[in-house]
């Protein structure tokens, strides 16, 4: 069993098998000083172009959450180091992916370590923004849930399970 800060991850795999899902996509809210890190996609992206979104990635065959979610920082946005997550927080939503699988993408809190972010070329820019400015702003609806739910818990923590 992976535990890591109050995160069982092999219950969040097990819970998608049994639901049925067929992709696990994990991402996550990456904050500093109350503002939250969104990614802009690029023009020419299949999937969703030029919509703001969370840094995240699907999971690898055989790779554990941990591990992917670590792997899609170092390429989205060039952190890819020690995780330090917020305990306990995660969420998740499902949606139809490019390929027509259903996907779950997990979403951790990550808090940023201070270093530069470095986009991959599917991204063309990134903003800081605080969880009140995400109506005026290209994000999804899912990616606005998500920071609305990460910005509840920190104002009123209680333990996912």
């Amino acid at each position: 069993m992976t535990t890591v800060q109050g995160i069982d991850f092999q219950a969040l795999v097990d819970r998608a098998d049994r639901d049925g899902v067929q992709r696990i996509v994990v991402g996550a809210v990456v904050h500093a000083a109350g503002r939250v890190l969104v990614l802009r996609r690029s023009g020419g992206d299949a999937f969703l172009p030029g919509i703001e979104e969370l840094p995240s990635g699907g999971v690898d065959p055989g790779e554990d959450l941990p591990t992917a979610l670590r792997r899609e920082l170092a390429e989205e946005i060039g952190r890819g180091g020690p995780l330090a997550l917020d305990p306990g927080f995660v969420t998740h939503f499902d949606y139809v992916s490019g390929s027509g699988r259903r996907a779950r993408q997990y979403t951790f809190g990550l808090a940023h370590d201070g270093g530069p972010v470095s986009l991959s070329p599917e991204h063309t820019g990134f903003r800081w923004l605080a969880p009140a400015d995400l109506a005026g702003s290209d994000v999804t609806e899912e990616t606005a849930r998500t920071v609305h739910a990460w910005a509840a818990a920190r104002s009123n923590p209680v333990p996912w399970h």
